[in-house]
């Protein structure tokens, strides 16, 4: 695929504009919202919308809203297509169809949802990505493709055809995960604004019911006559002028780089023709900044000194009436206010994805579009780039259930939400039998399958031998293998001093070594009892889920244990709870007898190791556990170069 940089496209005359659109109401999060939507249907070098900190239950709403400025009010918008983690490049870029004919069978490829609706009349296709930092890399590949783009050429399985995308893109993203995506891919969305502050409608509006599809008329009643007039048709570009250029560099700073700069200059230019300004000047810099957030100094014009001022609030552009609820009172800017008879909302607080360590990274500063520059959580050296996946079955039916989204399809339907949003309706439809309609369903959203997979079974009670002060040292190898790999960690703790309970061992799973967890767990202070018997039947579980999946498996699992063999809690103790008289060898004994479970798997996908702490008395503990599991034994003593192999 091969990407042009994108031309000024011939458009319509620009609408004669009211004077708005580059004037106040920007302390309203709805009123940005709204101009940021039309400048991206407008103009199409602004293709790409990514929305910051923006309430997971509002996703959806404004999709719609996005959609029907698009489509305009005499048609309906179009069903966007929605990308996720589990999304296969063989399955945006074309599309196989199996037609029965009067010769037989036929199988033609066509083009795949990405480039379809490209030379398609009537609206632009909208895609969604409702979570960033999850996208998978096809998407991440597609998106740095096709956004910015002017010609894009799709070369893939024979076919070949030159497209010229028309697509607009909307992304979610929280501002704490922003750093852990690629710079690369953040800056081809050229519209970025942070909407904290947006809340759900309040009873009887449009957007207040989920499943309910709102008519395009009620989505755009809000927005003035000439931005729905350029959203739907399109705006000629207006000249920009070298004050615009120049004040658009001071605002972004020396080292913010050429696409910020064009971003901005290009929003500039937008404002400037749905103003009817018959050219872009550094006032239209100054309100693109602050449509998108970016720190303005103070004293710095917003609109020409022959403008007069306008009384503060704005009216008009206040945000969509029946799609974002008002928020502020007549007399200003004041705190959001419920209306008489109304209860307020409770505040859920921003969405925290699962996986994700709370306090993992620092949070970014409210409002900054930018968040990805400052210090932050690491990311990924090449996040485009990833192995080569070997699956079957459909691509929604594989991977860990992370949550769940209205069902589009009868396949992996989440049971138990599909109940739950029946029951919440029985009563008004008011039916004899308990009636699941077809709004109700949900079905699962996954992450996709891992590829390889390192399990770390870490015995906090081994600390403080020789070998304690090298403990990551040691472990180093595998951890830079699950790096580059990018490997799904899971990590199995025996005898943390914090155990939830002491007799059982505890495990979670992260999605790559860079989860704040990992390092975290490496340095527990010991506690009392060992369950180590537990621990191995923890891994043998976990080993055992994951190898038995043909063709959706990893192609490649290591299991690496580091303890001394002293488990001093047996396998019936932890299971019970309760400890039963003297134990002696009975958890050394439990220990070793699940080993040898896993040491009768698999082994051409499978790769296991022991580290041995170097701890005396008992030092041969080790060995006989890595005979049990078949696994090399690596000297903790001395560093990872110190190996010896072991049956």
């Amino acid at each position: 695929m091969a990407a042009v940089p994108p031309t000024p496209p011939a458009s319509p005359d620009p609408p004669p504009g009211d004077g708005t659109a580059a004037t106040g109401g920007y302390d309203d999060p709805a009123h940005r919202l709204g101009l940021a939507l039309v400048c991206a249907a407008a103009e199409p070098a602004l293709s790409g919308v990514l929305l910051l900190d923006l309430d997971p239950r509002l996703v959806d709403p404004v999709a719609r809203l996005f959609g029907a400025v698009l489509a305009g009010a005499d048609a309906p918008p179009r069903p966007p297509l929605v990308l996720g983690a589990a999304d296969r490049e063989e399955d945006l870029w074309t599309r196989t169809r199996v037609r029965g004919g009067e010769h037989g069978i036929t199988v033609r490829t066509e083009p795949g949802p990405l480039v379809e609706g490209d030379d398609a009349d009537g609206a632009p296709p909208l895609v969604v990505v409702p979570d960033l930092a999850r996208l998978g890399v096809a998407g991440m590949r597609a998106a740095v493709q096709l956004l910015g783009a002017d010609v894009v050429t799709v070369e893939r399985g024979g076919p070949r055809r030159t497209v010229r995308p028309r697509a607009r893109w909307l992304a979610v993203c929280r501002g704490a995960d922003v750093g852990r995506v690629s710079r690369h891919l953040l800056d081809r969305f050229a519209v970025r604004l942070s909407v904290a502050g947006l809340r759900l409608p309040g009873p009887g509006e449009a957007l207040a019911e989920p499943g309910a599809g709102a008519a395009p008329e009620a989505l755009l009643a809000g927005l003035p006559p000439a931005w729905r007039s350029a959203a739907h048709r399109g705006i000629r570009p207006v000249p920009v002028g070298d004050a615009a250029i120049g004040r658009a560099r001071e605002l972004l700073g020396p080292g913010a780089g050429v696409r910020r700069e064009l971003a901005l200059v290009r929003l500039a230019r937008t404002l400037a023709a749905l103003d009817g300004r018959p050219s872009a000047g550094a006032e239209h810099s100054d309100a693109a900044a602050r449509l998108i957030g970016v720190a303005v100094p103070r004293g710095a014009p917003d609109r020409p000194e022959s403008t007069p001022e306008p009384p503060d609030p704005v009216p008009g552009p206040a945000g969509p009436p029946g799609t974002l609820p008002e928020r502020r009172g007549a007399g200003g800017d004041g705190p959001p206010r419920t209306r008489d008879g109304d209860r307020a909302l409770l505040d859920t607080g921003p969405a925290e994805g699962i996986g994700t360590a709370p306090g993992a990274a620092p949070s970014p500063a409210a409002g900054n579009p930018y968040p990805e520059d400052e210090p932050a959580a690491v990311r990924d050296t090449v996040p485009l780039s990833g192995p080569r996946r070997r699956t079957t079955g459909p691509a929604s039916a594989r991977g860990t259930v992370i949550g769940t989204r209205r069902a589009t399809d009868l396949r992996d339907i989440a049971h138990v939400r599909t109940v739950r949003e029946a029951a919440v309706h029985q009563r008004a439809r008011r039916t004899e039998r308990f009636t699941v309609s077809p709004v109700d369903l949900h079905s699962h959203v996954r992450a996709a399958a891992p590829e390889r997979v390192l399990v770390l079974l870490l015995d906090h009670t081994c600390r403080g031998g020789t070998g304690d002060g090298n403990r990551q040292e040691v472990l180093a190898p595998f951890l830079q293998w699950a790096y580059t790999s990018r490997a799904t960690v899971q990590v199995i703790e025996v005898g943390a001093a914090d155990a939830a309970d002491e007799l059982r061992a505890g495990t979670f799973t992260a999605r790559s070594v860079l989860d704040p967890r990992v390092p975290g767990a490496l340095y527990r202070r010991a506690g009392r009892a060992t369950p180590l018997a537990h621990g191995v039947e923890l891994a043998a579980q976990a080993l055992r889920r994951l190898l038995r999946r043909q063709g959706t498996g990893p192609v490649e699992a290591w299991l690496v244990v580091v303890t001394d063999g002293r488990g001093n809690v047996p396998l019936r103790v932890s299971h019970t709870g309760r400890p039963a008289g003297e134990v002696a060898a009975a958890g050394v004994e439990d220990a070793v007898e699940a080993a040898a479970r896993i040491g009768a798997m698999d082994r051409t996908r499978l790769h296991v190791a022991v580290v041995d702490p170097g701890r005396e008395p008992y030092g041969d503990l080790p060995y006989v556990l890595a005979d049990r599991l078949g696994a090399i034994v690596v000297d903790g003593r001395q560093g990872p170069g110190a190996e010896a192999a072991g049956e």
